[in-house]
């Protein structure tokens, strides 16, 4: 068998972890790497570092992916968000790489809060920083990975990296009770009772919804725990009849899956500010369910 597709069956995981860290979409990325798999099966024998390569093939992929969705992107009806995906579909050890602990954990590195945040940055700026500051490598790697000088990523990763510094908010990791909170606030939203659903919502919490033009959502965030209170019990009353809730692990942090009609109707992640939460993502568009609907079921 081609070495590079030994290796990239041994790497998938980590590639994967990469591109969808790149594109902010499992779909996107599942694309990128089939698409890798392709031109890796091209290639003879004679491979000096098959996780060189087909780490640069990857990145590559994913520069000009992201490019083509920016592009994209700009006619999408109302937010964009991130295409939610079980913490079991990212098992890819980023941070076992490289010599040193990544800056940015796992956790944190693929969480909503961030991946909105790197949406803002040009594709390569988001290579650069992601393969610095999540994945450690050297300034060298990835110079060669992108065909740029070192000089020139340094610059891309400094950029990067203080445009992320100004909008990137240092939220709280889900306490080990977090069952209960989810629980607690899903009650409180139920109940239809705002100002219990208001009390567990910081001051300044946002809500953004995700709907792509095929499903109802707010076409524009929600600002302040009252209006955020109101959207959320007005959601529940209008609801045709009771979903179904499953608590399950999205994104690297406790989330909500609602299921109605025998499917994925929408699903909600949360970022947390001194024990109270501060932002809501909520993805109704089917587009981004249809993956994580098919993880559920296997």
């Amino acid at each position: 068998m081609n070495v590079l597709i030994q290796t990239f069956e041994a790497e998938r995981r980590r590639l994967f972890g990469v591109a969808y860290r790149m594109l902010g979409s499992a779909t996107e990325a599942d694309d990128v790497l089939q698409d890798a798999w392709l031109r890796a099966s091209r290639y003879g024998a004679k491979v000096g570092d098959p996780r060189a390569l087909l780490r640069t093939i990857v990145v590559r992929l994913c520069v000009d992916a992201a490019t083509s969705a920016r592009a994209r992107r700009e006619r999408y009806v109302g937010p964009w968000l991130p295409e939610p995906i079980l913490d079991a579909d990212l098992d890819d050890g980023a941070e076992l790489d490289g010599p040193t602990a990544a800056r940015i954990g796992r956790a944190e590195s693929v969480s909503m809060a961030l991946l909105v945040v790197l949406e803002s940055l040009s594709p390569l700026e988001r290579a650069v920083f992601l393969l610095r500051e999540v994945f450690d490598y050297e300034f060298d790697e990835i110079a060669a990975c992108l065909e740029r000088s070192e000089a020139a990523c340094r610059q891309l990763f400094h950029r990067a990296r203080g445009h992320v510094a100004e909008r990137r908010a240092r939220f709280e990791p889900f306490p080990s009770d977090a069952d209960r909170l989810l629980s607690t606030f899903l009650g409180a939203v139920a109940s239809g009772e705002v100002k219990e659903v208001e009390a567990l919502l910081a001051e300044g919490c946002v809500v953004t919804s995700d709907g792509g033009g095929r499903a109802r959502a707010a076409l524009k965030a929600v600002f302040g725990a009252e209006r955020a209170a109101r959207l959320l019990t007005g959601l529940a009353k209008k609801a045709a009849s009771p979903y179904a809730v499953e608590l399950t692990r999205l994104n690297g942090a406790p989330a909500v899956v609602l299921r109605g009609a025998g499917r994925v109707h929408s699903v909600l992640l949360f970022a947390l500010e001194h024990g109270q939460i501060a932002r809501l993502y909520f993805v109704l568009n089917p587009d981004k369910l249809a993956r994580l609907e098919r993880s559920l079921a296997g």
